[in-house]
């Protein structure tokens, strides 16, 4: 059943992954859940997911889902602890 709802939701997205589990930087802002430019925004800060340059941006959906992972929580308490570290990282 879960896996039925993961289907549905990436053909929901409307974003092409390509054989070899690239996405561009557009569908994989898509696939997370962010604007373009905030995707972009983390790229250019270092804070996002890995990416790959090659004329265009690529991003790998592992990789995606790897930087997904990296920010779970367990409690708000934790989650208001690495917003406040990532804000006091930023420029």
């Amino acid at each position: 059943m879960l896996l039925e709802a993961i289907t549905i939701l990436e053909i929901n997205m409307d974003i092409t992954i390509f054989p070899d589990g690239r996405l561009s930087a557009k569908d994989a802002a898509t696939y997370v859940g962010l604007s373009y430019r905030t995707l972009s925004n983390h790229r250019v800060r270092g804070t996002g997911p890995r990416f790959v340059k090659r004329g265009v941006i690529f991003y790998y959906k592992a990789d995606l889902e790897a930087w997904l992972s990296s920010g779970k929580s367990r409690s708000t308490a934790e989650a208001r602890q690495k917003a406040s570290s990532y804000l006091s990282d930023s420029p």
